[in-house]
């Protein structure tokens, strides 16, 4: 077998050693260091988690594996950068697997993502890399240094409920609905947010105060893994130099970022005892691609029903009890704004879905100027709801209309098309520019979808699954299963 090195990206292996941990934990933090070692130069970085209550025993061996487990995620990012990797603290046998696995995937995303495909972080020296397929993409040699007698298999037991619902909350649409829904059914359901230190909060902000001031159930973890994601560019070197000033839609090479938020609410699922923890995710975040031939998830694998899976498969393996799961896989985005508009109206005043959003007389107003922004106004003007309830001036909505004439929007080919379309019907848009995206009706879009590899309904616990129809089809137009390569109606 060829080695790694005949493609040539040993030249991303940039960063000698990479240490993590091991953990200090106190009742209520975490401290973990991350050094890195380049040459001769040594320097640590302390990654953080802190909660407002109990959560942990410093003594209690479950405790140490848990913070070890929550702090080592952001290391999985960059194994196709380190030579080696040492994970220091407790993991026993699944967590070490786990992690392997996590990183082999996420060095391939990141390498199809990232390095082959255009991204303006990069300098050009580090472009043009051959997209050559092979078995792994894991350039680092990841070990363990510590003990491993936390039980494993079913031995560690959470006491974990499954009429309580935790729900990974931010100010985006998806996780205001799964909370609206999941509430209107009268389950138990706990607002979890974590607030990353940086600007990235603001975009939380709105929601986590009305929550907060209504809801008892809601929680805040406060990280600075923000932080140290930046703090790990200026150690490589195919980044530009000015990547902070660099305006851009998506981060410069991280792709595992979510798992992060995930580990982060897990003392306060033990806590709390709650068994299921819902992800807003809809229909178009599960996606299996070929790149010049190397299959990927295109960059969303920890928003897909794999990772969804994968990370259930871990806690109840663990003997966590917890089931990771979203409600939303057989909606698109259009169709999730829409529900969430039409029946939650008091929820969709408070969604900011933006990435430069910025605080103005007390309150968190989006840029309208980014891709998100972009699509949000367009999706808003289509159903026929004013932008302005979500903070848009008329100017931003403007603006954000032609850009969308413009092809400016990160969606699937056929959502796109939709959304023109619709705009189109009102009178919103005007002819697309040429060899961009020509307005096409796709019924589909407004419909709940049964796929058998996108959304498959038998991944949302049963009792559940049942209820959700009941509110959806006020507002789909209709129930499709996808049978080869068509839609079929399902009769209701």
């Amino acid at each position: 077998t060829e080695s790694l090195q005949a493609c040539g990206i040993e030249k991303l292996m940039v960063i000698d050693k990479l240490e993590v941990g091991p953990p200090r934990i106190e009742k209520r933090r975490i401290f973990t260091p991350y050094t890195i070692t380049q040459g001769k130069k040594n320097e640590t970085f302390e990654l953080i988690y802190s909660f407002k209550k109990d959560v942990f025993d410093p003594e209690e061996i479950e405790s140490q594996n848990l913070g070890a487990m929550i702090t080592a995620q952001v290391a999985i990012n960059y194994g196709l950068f380190c030579r080696q990797i040492i994970f220091k603290g407790i993991f026993n046998k699944l967590d070490r697997t786990f992690i392997r696995k996590m990183a082999e995937n996420t060095a391939r995303e990141i390498f199809v993502k990232k390095i082959l495909q255009p991204n303006p972080f990069l300098i050009k020296d580090f472009c043009g890399f051959p997209a050559l397929k092979r078995a792994a993409y894991l350039q680092s040699e990841v070990s363990f240094s510590g003990q491993q007698s936390v039980p494993s298999k079913g031995k560690v037991k959470w006491k974990a409920e499954n009429d309580r619902y935790a729900v990974l909350s931010s100010g985006g649409k998806e996780s205001l609905l799964s909370f609206g829904v999941l509430d209107e059914l009268g389950k138990e359901v706990h607002p979890l947010f974590i607030n990353e230190s940086g600007r990235h909060w603001f975009s939380a902000l709105n929601t986590y105060r009305y929550f907060k001031n209504n809801f008892h159930h809601t929680e805040r973890v406060w990280t600075n893994s923000d932080r140290i994601f930046v703090w790990f560019l200026r150690y490589l070197r195919f980044v530009r130099s000015d990547f902070l000033r660099i305006r851009a839609d998506d981060y410069p090479v991280r792709l595992w970022t979510v798992a992060g938020m995930v580990f982060g609410t897990l003392p306060l699922l033990r806590k709390k005892g709650i068994g299921r923890l819902v992800i807003g995710d809809e229909f178009d975040t599960t996606r299996r691609l070929r790149h010049q031939g190397i299959s990927h998830y295109d960059g969303l694998y920890d928003q897909s029903r794999y990772f969804d899976r994968a990370l259930s498969d871990y806690f109840i393996r663990k003997g966590w009890g917890i089931i990771q799961f979203s409600i939303l896989r057989t909606l698109s985005e259009l169709l999730v704004e829409k529900i969430l508009s039409k029946r939650y109206p008091h929820l969709l005043q408070h969604q900011v879905s933006c990435h430069a959003a910025h605080v103005k007389n007390g309150r968190v107003r989006p840029c309208g100027r980014c891709e998100k922004c972009t699509r949000i106004t367009g999706m808003l003007k289509a159903l026929g709801i004013d932008p302005g309830i979500c903070g848009y001036t008329e100017d931003q909505i403007s603006f954000c209309l032609k850009k969308i004439v413009a092809g400016k929007l990160h969606q699937e080919n056929t959502d796109v098309e939709h959304l023109l379309w619709t705009l189109g019907q009102k009178g919103l848009t005007g002819p697309s520019l040429p060899g961009l995206p020509e307005p096409c009706r796709h019924p589909e879009i407004m419909k709940i979808r049964i796929d058998p590899k996108r959304s498959p309904l038998e991944e949302i616990p049963e009792d559940i699954r049942q209820q959700l129809p009941a509110v959806f089809l006020e507002y789909a137009e209709g129930i499709v299963h996808r049978f080869h390569n068509s839609w079929k109606a399902v009769k209701i």
